[in-house]
């Protein structure tokens, strides 16, 4: 993407040569120091405590449908852009508050590349930085209902795998897809993880849940409407709630009760039996990989990375309707999308300001 661009020559990320010229607090700028450009070295880096980590939006970044970067832009007045030519879109920072925001692009192609261009350039310090990714997701209707939002603890790769086409499967196969070197989905023992199973900081994750599980979450009679159908799914059936969930990351956008089965059985077998699948996205552990590697430079910290997924779909369908009649439903318009977009930020922000209310304290060491 290209856009125009103010230069601002600033010798630091609060300060700026007063030769520049005021810029209206209504119009789009830019900072750039003068010896810093995208891929070039920096003197003088944006300090950034927090990164708002969002995937995709829907059309322009403000006025019109949001997607998951809008509230997050126009409420934390992430009003800064800072072309990021090497990413999939332009970053937006908030000086006051050192906030920075990021839309990765879908996939874990895409967010993995945003994320390693983020942590590689030298015109930010992300050294004590915290990462929110804060995404929408398909959610389990047996663990929750649409609206919900779930902080992870574990993170399993749902591409990284053998795959035999079911209708060729020996007798007695629950599913064709099973883990690389290993003889079947029944193999008991999972094999080192390379790529398939990323394991969040617990003690930030389980703060975090501590935090924000008895905020009250936005329901409308859409939603309310929807889960009503989910009938003998009792947490399907509740209004919004804030939960602890782990998450299958794949590349396809799988949907139905028999995928659904699949996603508990493969977060089980790769947790050994900790983790319960919650939610379905599609870029998670390509966030969690880069940041695996980005650590080993220190450029960042990997155990100050929470991932928030809120459920605008339901990952299979309610009781008489087929997978496929719901799936063709829910790409006419996820019935949740507008709750899962509140409800991300509502549970976010709470995180956001307790880090940076006490920045003394976190910037030392992620919360216990």
């Amino acid at each position: 993407m290209r856009f125009p661009t103010l230069a601002l020559i600033c010798a630091s990320a609060a300060l700026c040569s007063a030769a520049v010229p005021a810029v209206s607090a209504t119009a789009p700028s830019t900072i750039v120091a003068a010896d810093c450009q995208p891929g070039g070295s920096c003197a003088h880096p944006l300090p950034v405590k927090v990164v708002i980590v969002t995937l995709f939006e829907i059309g322009e970044d403000s006025g019109d449908a949001p997607g998951e970067f809008q509230l997050w832009k126009a409420r934390r007045k992430l009003d800064t852009r800072i072309p990021f030519p090497q990413g999939y879109h332009d970053l937006y920072y908030n000086p006051q508050t050192q906030v920075l925001g990021m839309v990765t692009g879908i996939g874990t192609a895409r967010s993995s590349n945003a994320i390693t261009a983020l942590g590689l350039d030298q015109r930010f310090d992300l050294s004590h930085a915290y990462f929110l990714v804060a995404g929408i997701a398909g959610i389990d209707p047996q663990d929750a209902s649409i609206g919900s939002a779930a902080w992870a603890r574990y993170l399993i790769d749902g591409d990284l795998a053998h795959e035999i086409d079911a209708r060729e499967i020996p007798k007695g196969w629950k599913s064709g897809y099973f883990p690389r070197d290993r003889k079947g989905p029944d193999d008991p023992r999972p094999p080192e993880p390379h790529g398939e199973l990323f394991t969040l900081n617990p003690a930030l994750v389980g703060w975090a849940y501590a935090l924000t599980k008895g905020i009250q979450l936005p329901d409308d009679p859409g939603i309310r409407a929807e889960r009503e159908h989910y009938v003998g799914y009792p947490n399907a059936q509740k209004p919004p709630f804030v939960l602890l969930g782990d998450q299958v990351s794949a590349m396809t956008f799988w949907h139905g009760k028999l995928m659904n089965d699949w996603a508990n059985d493969w977060v089980r077998y790769w947790t050994q039996g900790k983790g319960e699948f919650v939610t379905s996205a599609m870029e998670d552990t390509g966030v969690m990989q880069a940041m695996t590697f980005l650590a080993r430079t220190g450029r960042v910290d990997r155990d100050r990375v929470l991932v928030l997924r809120a459920g605008s779909n339901f990952t299979m369908p309610p009781p008489g309707i087929s997978a496929y009649d719901n799936l063709l439903q829910e790409n006419e318009g996820y019935s949740g999308m507008k709750a899962s977009l509140e409800s991300l930020y509502t549970v976010g922000s709470k995180v956001v300001d307790e880090l940076l209310d006490h920045w003394d304290r976190y910037e030392k060491a992620p919360p216990q």
